[in-house]
């Protein structure tokens, strides 16, 4: 006799949720699929996402705290490509010490009309020897390691009022809900992939930086932006030497510059093929 297997009602509902968003994000797929010849795609306005800030550090080493690198970083890219990319609008989400919520973030991106979302972070592990930078992109986590990345980045969820509605019951201590956090941008999942790849390609081959790859996770910043996002981990505060480099100017220029060189061949790549 074939065994019958119940599952109790709690994991019943998230298999039901996964499902559900799952078949909403191949429905995106295919309407992508179906507009892209409509029109020509250029990228015309990028936003600069500066992590955490305010009431919210982020993570922090001996001699700084993320959210101030990560604001550095943001505004040295935004003048880099304000030079070498003219035709294109920079919007930032922040460009102070203020603390935005997550979603807020992704409206800023969605009513400027953005084509692109770049979410610049610090990095950090009980190992202080861990170093390298990491490009993510919304996604299934494939491993613990990037299921803690996500819970760390989405904890920033706790300094808000009334997270669980704005997030629609989102517990940052669950598995669960990382998973159906990471299916939503699927749509999207592809031209992220190439933007983020090249990010990391300028990090190992012009920057000289030990590239640990691209991964991803569900990230609560990356839900609801309705274009190409990554977020991107610039270093470890973690690792002493990393994080006198993230304190250089000169360290955090070169970062930025390989940034912006990734943005600039992403947009050449995207535009002539249209």
């Amino acid at each position: 006799m074939r065994k019958v297997i119940s599952l109790p009602d709690k994991n019943r509902t998230v298999v039901k949720n996964i499902a559900l968003v799952s078949l909403i994000s191949l429905l995106l797929v295919i309407c992508s699929f179906h507009t892209a010849g409509l029109r020509e795609y250029k990228v015309k306005r990028i936003i600069i996402d500066a992590g955490h800030g305010g009431k919210d550090p982020g993570t922090s080493g001996k001699i700084s705290k993320e959210k101030d690198i990560a604001l550095k970083v943001a505004l040295e890219l935004g003048d880099i490509m304000k030079e070498y990319l003219p035709d294109v609008e920079v919007v930032y989400t922040r460009k102070d010490n203020t603390f935005i919520e997550l979603n807020e973030r992704a409206n800023i991106a969605n009513k400027n009309h953005a084509d692109l979302f770049v979410s610049i972070h610090c990095n950090a592990v009980s190992n202080p020897n861990t170093h390298g930078t990491e490009t993510w992109v919304m996604g299934l986590h494939t491993s613990d390691g990037n299921l803690e990345v996500s819970k760390r980045e989405n904890s920033v969820v706790l300094y808000e009022d009334n997270y669980q509605e704005k997030y629609e019951g989102f517990d940052p201590n669950s598995p669960e809900s990382h998973i159906l956090f990471s299916l939503s941008q699927n749509a999207y999942l592809s031209n992220s992939l190439t933007l983020a790849e090249k990010v990391e390609h300028q990090f190992k081959q012009r920057v000289q930086r030990n590239s640990r790859g691209v991964k991803q996770a569900g990230f609560l910043v990356l839900w609801k932006t309705a274009m190409p996002s990554v977020l991107i981990e610039i270093g470890f505060l973690s690792n002493e030497k990393e994080e006198r480099y993230l304190n250089d100017e000169y360290g955090r220029t070169l970062i930025a510059s390989g940034i912006f060189r990734a943005i600039r061949d992403y947009k050449e790549e995207i535009e002539s093929t249209n």
